[in-house]
């Protein structure tokens, strides 16, 4: 049967020959991570971009643990379209958790989840004030940010790595430029801030031990206004 999604995922990886999406079904709001994940020149000829509109036959992939029950084999992926700005941000409300810990279903809320603690989901949506995010550069990677950000309900601050491609590479170029001043400003500009955060596969931190699912900033969105300059970044 086919279904259409709206991406709200585009995230990189390490290997600049891969892309990860997902995205949120259109009439039901279930969360779909199309499985395996896009080459380069797949991504670029179907054009996706965060709102994109796809149509595909979707089915459960065998074998799928917890946390990523997102994962969904596909047959005739193509794009359709871009969404309209309203759709976008009521898909976003419609999987909005009011804060890390319940969206996770933890008590306390730290960089990684550890395996034994595993989630039902490895992606959430939560919404936080503009004033109370910020992009500073990544101490142990100069030339990459991270974000910083309040937590809406507990009010604990976090940084974690953003995967989010197109902002990921915006963020590059300012620090380049050494003006990341101006997109921090642009934020703060806004009047409302969507984050998907999601957490990585399985992964164990060579210096420490800590073993599990590391969480990071899948998507940046602001309301009213979005960077016109992501959809340079591919």
């Amino acid at each position: 049967m086919q279904q259409f999604i709206v991406v709200t995922d585009l995230t990189r990886f390490l290997n600049p020959h891969l892309v990860c999406i997902a995205g949120l079904e259109l009439t039901t709001g279930q969360c779909i991570r199309p499985m395996p994940y896009l080459g380069r020149d797949q991504y670029l000829t179907l054009n996706v971009l965060p709102g994109s509109i796809l149509r595909g036959e979707f089915s459960p992939a065998p074998n799928c643990i917890n946390p990523h029950q997102e994962d969904t084999n596909y047959q005739r992926l193509e794009s359709i379209g871009i969404c309209h700005t309203n759709v976008f941000k009521s898909l976003l409300e419609k999987d909005l958790s009011d804060s890390i810990a319940t969206g996770f279903e933890i008590d306390s809320p730290n960089k990684y989840i550890p395996l034994n603690h595993a989630p039902t989901r490895s992606i959430i949506t939560i919404k936080v004030e503009p004033h109370h995010v910020q992009i500073v550069r990544n101490s142990y990677k100069l030339n990459s940010g991270r974000l910083k950000f309040t937590d809406p309900i507990k009010g604990e601050e976090f940084y974690f790595s953003i995967t989010d491609l197109g902002f990921h590479r915006l963020i590059e170029t300012h620090l380049q430029q050494n003006n990341l001043h101006k997109l921090n400003t642009f934020i703060h500009e806004q009047s409302e801030i969507y984050l998907r955060i999601g957490l990585s596969r399985a992964w164990q931190k060579p210096d420490t031990g800590e073993h599990g699912f590391w969480m990071q900033v899948n998507g940046i969105y602001t309301f009213p206004n979005y960077h016109p300059e992501i959809r340079n970044y591919r």
